[in-house]
């Protein structure tokens, strides 16, 4: 359990320009300067009419509370989706209502919260790559996101927004911020894939007297295999991230600078889309490449075999019409026989292996 609340940064009515810090439970306390400011004009006031009439003020203003603009829950307990849910007054979905393919159950809004689950690559470099399901949760002015793994943007954006609080200003720019992060971690991967695939490519099609080559091909399917599987996740995340953007464009809260940062992320979801239908076309192609190289071989090593007992079918004929043992055979008797069965014998073998290398079949 992991669990952090973001606040966006305050600003100083003394200095418009200076940015407060990004808060996070357990990292960094933020000071409200903004509400504080506003509290001690009040207190001011009321201290002011008190000192005009005689009285003592009995009543000071309190700060203002804060609502963050980004709650990040990874893997919660069952305590904290309770208090998450009285706090917010929303119903948070279940780890097993989030990884239901039906749209109607990953994109919807209820009572004006919207709710907004997809799949994000995780453990792109691994031999095991994976699809991990994240819910979005925008809630007024406060974006929740729900999720049982850490994948890669996450940990990124958290350490960009850490650096930069102003990527945290609204719960809107973090929902787009991470969206961004998510579909940049995809198009790394995509480039990365093309790389690998390239490399396998020259692999597949390397020359056979090339001691480099894999003739087993046994790594070179392994990896085509695990090259197919990534590209196919990957491009399941997409679908996922597209029909969030068309979600998204319908929603008339989001304001015309948030349309066109959506707009955006849309076009490079459409773009890296397009770049894994390349990848998984071409992993097909290697597929097949290397099984037909596979077939080669073992034509070729069945060709061998082949042409060894044609070869040897006429000796062994010979061989066996001397070794019947007839009274009557002539040759047994004579003084040159025996060497005239082995010159036969050798003459057989040679004239075919001889008809065979001329026909270009060894």
């Amino acid at each position: 359990m992991d669990t952090n609340e973001f606040f966006a940064p305050v600003r100083s009515t003394s200095d418009a320009g200076e940015a407060g810090d990004v808060a996070a439970d357990g990292s960094t306390d933020t000071v409200d300067v903004s509400a504080n400011t506003a509290a001690d004009a009040d207190k001011k006031a009321v201290d002011k009419a008190a000192s005009s009439s005689g009285a003592v003020p009995k009543v000071a203003a309190t700060k203002a509370e804060r609502q963050p603009v980004w709650i990040d829950l990874l893997s919660p307990t069952t305590d904290e989706i309770q208090g998450i849910e009285e706090r917010f007054g929303i119903e948070v979905p279940t780890r097993e209502e989030m990884q239901e393919i039906e749209l109607s159950s990953r994109l919807y809004d209820e009572e004006g919260a919207l709710f907004m689950t997809v799949s994000v690559l995780n453990r792109a470099t691994t031999d095991a790559p994976q699809t991990t399901a994240v819910t979005f949760i925008l809630v007024k002015k406060t974006l929740i996101t729900l999720r049982y793994a850490d994948p890669v943007p996450f940990k990124t954006f958290i350490r960009r927004v850490n650096r930069s609080p102003s990527l945290a200003n609204s719960a809107e720019a973090v929902l787009f911020g991470l969206l961004e992060q998510i579909v940049d971690r995809l198009a790394d991967v995509m480039e990365q894939t093309a790389v690998d695939l390239e490399g396998l490519s020259n692999e597949v099609f390397a020359n056979p007297e090339d001691g480099g080559s894999d003739q087993g091909h046994r790594e070179t399917l392994r990896q085509i295999g695990r090259t197919g599987n990534l590209s196919g996740k990957a491009k399941d995340s997409l679908l996922n991230l597209h029909r969030l953007g068309l979600f998204l464009s319908t929603q008339t809260r989001l304001k015309k600078d948030a349309k066109a940062r959506l707009k955006v992320i849309s076009r490079d979801i459409v773009s890296i889309t397009e770049h894994a239908n390349f990848i998984a076309n071409k992993v097909t192609f290697l597929l097949d490449a290397t099984l037909g190289m596979i077939s080669l071989e073992q034509n070729n090593i069945i060709k061998i075999f082949s042409v060894a007992a044609a070869a040897f079918l006429p000796p062994t004929l010979i061989a066996s019409i001397y070794g019947m043992n007839f009274d009557v055979m002539p040759e047994l008797s004579w003084q040159f026989g025996y060497p005239l069965a082995i010159g036969l014998m050798i003459l057989s073998a040679v004239l075919p292996l001889l008809y065979f290398k001329r026909k270009g079949w060894l």
